[in-house]
């Protein structure tokens, strides 16, 4: 969303909202925009022979300020005005990087909100991480010398095999109190290879190479665990949580783990919940971000009696706080871990809560556009859009499946 052109100030950057952009008064085709994360990033858009090109200038923060990014927007559009095409000699000069340079600009854009997944929203922080570690472990050790003009689809498997056979493993510690455990395996090696997939067709986009070596290589098969709860499992979790809560684990911990239970969220949106987006009233969650964007968590009646009795912190906005003011839990895998023994499940993980979830629905009968429509997953919304799901339906369903958990976990409920 575009703001009317005005003089770009430190205020007008400060104020800048997701999804907005903000052109320059004075100097022709500069501007300011943020994506969805808190980066704001200072661009200047040209045209040369008929095509319109961005440019990046950088984030805001040292060195780019609204004035030194005028003066950089000015010196482009000056090299333009002469006869130069800096969009294209960029491209020249990036042409010739090494594929860890690649993943360095990869990662630079992705923090400033620039490159989205596959669900049209910026990556969080979480996958960043995640990404920066399969960078730095295993594509830097292993190709990252190599430029990017010279990967072929023989490299690629060639460093898939690698990975796979534990060539990047490593255990060390990182410092006093820290420690890196790196693992290689088949799994490994086909998440990092689709990671570099994405980078090469990032580089595809920015017109550094012509092709994806990564499409042509068969990776192998990543086979993650389908393990659900049963009926029987979720009566022992809700012993075990019973145990910890007489013997005084965090009141929150464990209210954060039922609710995770009774509601198929994942973990980072009920950990990130904030009382703004609780309405009781019409017993749903109103998510402003999630790994799909924004969407609407619908809440069976034991969800919402489990909200209506937790108190609220006075200067602390999470539903689930921790320890430090203002901020949100952050032990909960470590409550969850003696849950889970006490239920004598350790295979169990939080995310198995949401699979759980989802199982206990299709097992109650429900139809999977519905499920999909309580987990957020981006093709049940797709569904909702052209069949017109109705909310009654769904609403319907999260009493039937949270109904059926809470009995299981409490049978007094």
């Amino acid at each position: 969303m575009s703001q009317p052109p005005r003089k770009i100030t430190l205020d007008v950057v400060k104020r800048l909202q997701p999804g907005q952009i903000a052109w320059d008064s004075g100097v022709a085709g500069f501007a300011v925009r943020r994506q969805r994360s808190e980066a704001r990033t200072y661009v200047v858009k040209i045209r040369i022979r008929n095509r319109q090109r961005w440019l990046t200038i950088g984030r805001h923060g040292a060195p780019w300020t609204p004035e030194t990014a005028r003066r950089e927007a000015l010196r482009l559009l000056g090299e333009v005005s002469g006869g130069a095409d800096p969009a294209n000699e960029r491209d020249e000069r990036q042409a010739d990087i090494t594929i860890a340079e690649l993943c360095d600009i990869y990662i630079e854009e992705a923090k400033a909100g620039n490159i989205l997944t596959k669900y049209g929203v910026p990556k969080k922080a979480t996958t960043l991480a995640t990404d920066c570690g399969r960078i730095e472990r295993h594509i830097k050790p292993l190709i990252g010398r190599l430029y990017l003009r010279d990967v072929t689809s023989r490299e690629i498997k060639r460093f898939m095999q690698a990975v796979a056979s534990g060539k990047t493993a490593v255990d060390e510690k990182t410092g006093p109190h820290g420690r890196a455990l790196v693992t290689g395996g088949r799994g490994t090696a086909t998440r990092t290879v689709g990671l570099l997939g994405g980078i090469f067709s990032f580089a595809v986009d920015r017109g550094l190479r012509d092709d994806n070596p990564v499409h042509n290589v068969k990776r192998y098969p990543d086979r993650k665990q389908e393990r659900f709860l049963t009926e029987a499992e979720f009566a022992k979790l809700g012993t075990a949580l019973a145990e910890a809560e007489t013997r005084g684990d965090s009141p929150f911990g464990l209210a954060a783990i039922r609710l995770l239970m009774l509601t198929g969220c994942r973990k980072s949106e009920i950990l990130l919940l904030q009382w703004s987006n609780v309405d009781l009233e019409n017993a749903c969650l109103r998510l402003t971000e999630s790994k799909t964007g924004e969407r609407t968590v619908f809440l069976g009646a034991p969800a919402v009696d489990l909200l209506r009795g937790l108190p609220r912190l006075s200067g602390n906005p999470f539903v689930f706080p921790g320890r430090l003011g203002g901020q949100h839990l952050v032990g909960l895998p470590k409550i969850w871990e003696r849950v889970k023994r006490q239920a004598n499940l350790d295979w169990a993980t939080l995310h198995v809560l949401r699979h759980s979830f989802a199982s206990y629905g299709a097992g109650s009968g429900l139809g999977l556009p519905i499920i999909g429509k309580l987990l957020g997953h981006k093709d049940a919304a797709t569904t909702a859009r052209y069949a017109k799901i109705d909310y009654h339906p769904a609403r319907a369903a999260v009493e039937q499946i949270s109904a059926g958990i809470a009995s299981a976990i409490d049978p007094r409920s």
